[in-house]
């Protein structure tokens, strides 16, 4: 009698969870619906816990399902990562890399990067999303991030340092002609101001505090916008002041479109840093997408510059 595979409904399970759909999930995996949900009866038998909450519209995950299933995708890196570093002979990079970008500095900055590392090794596949908010690497499955700002205890987490950008405050000329250019910080409080509004809190703003460093201050809030072109956009239509990082004005300030204001206190930094989860062993296609970032950080590219 042939042996079940003890592992069989695990990967049934993780279709599921990440796919959201016993339907989305059966056809994939080649399955009726009535046999995939079977196989997850008996994974949640053999554990003792429930992993999924069930209802006629949609599937979700219990808390216990959310631990198992990043358990389950942590493993199946490491196997991955097993079975590369085992592979004879191979010295190009090759399988799947996922990586996590900030939107507006990820697509304008690391994405072209990415793009000529993926035609430099055809056998490397790349998954790349922008976000605005964190994201947990292990619980998301993803390989690499790139964060800007200050970073979190991140004892789990390796970070190697990209750059750092600077930050300016600026406002369309219709606006500062309509209600004046502000000469201290402190008139910014008759200001309307746009912020970058992520992960459902404000951000303050980074103003100089007379003693040579920088502190967070909070401002009077008009527009919240969710990522820094929304910021821009808002900016260049005249709707307000607007702290932002000078890459992304830059064309629109030597335009004159935008004007830079404050810039005794506004020139405020912020690191940008590559992280990934902390191991014994990095996968070699892995390592061929961070030694690319590093380079091209080592090499003065104007992308990890403040300026």
């Amino acid at each position: 009698m042939a042996v079940q595979d003890p592992f069989l409904s695990v990967r049934h399970f993780v279709a599921v969870a990440q796919s959201g759909s016993f339907t989305v999930a059966a056809l994939a995996l080649g399955l009726t619906g009535s046999a995939l949900s079977k196989s997850i009866v008996r994974l949640e038998a053999r554990l003792g816990v429930k992993l999924l909450h069930r209802t006629t519209r949609r599937v979700s995950l219990t808390p216990e399902g959310e631990a198992y299933l990043a358990s389950c995708l942590q493993a199946t890196r490491v196997l991955e990562e097993a079975e590369q570093s085992l592979a004879s002979g191979k010295q190009s990079p090759s399988g799947r890399v996922r990586i996590d970008l900030p939107a507006a500095f990820g697509r304008r900055h690391v994405l072209p990067l990415l793009l000529e590392l993926a035609g430099q090794h055809p056998q490397l596949d790349l998954s790349v999303t922008f976000n605005e908010r964190k994201v947990d690497l292990i619980e998301a499955n993803i390989d690499l991030v790139v964060r800007i700002g200050a970073l979190d205890d991140q004892g789990d987490l390796v970070a190697r340092r990209l750059g750092e950008q600077r930050l300016i405050i600026c406002g369309a000329p219709s606006y500062l002609t309509r209600r004046g250019v502000p000469l201290t910080p402190d008139e910014l409080s008759r200001h309307d101001c746009i912020i970058d509004w992520r992960a459902g809190h404000r951000h303050g703003w980074l103003l100089g505090n007379g003693a040579g460093k920088t502190q967070v201050r909070d401002i009077p809030v008009r527009y919240e916008m969710g990522d820094g072109e929304a910021v821009r956009a808002a900016a260049l239509a005249g709707l307000g002041l607007a702290q932002v990082p000078t890459w992304l004005v830059s064309e629109q300030l030597a335009a004159g479109t935008l004007v830079s204001v404050l810039d005794d206190h506004a020139g405020g930094e912020m690191p940008i840093n590559l992280l990934w989860a902390r191991s014994q062993h990095m996968a070699l296609k892995v390592r061929v997408v961070v030694d690319a970032l590093l380079l091209a950080a080592q090499q003065g590219g104007s992308a990890f510059r403040a300026g």
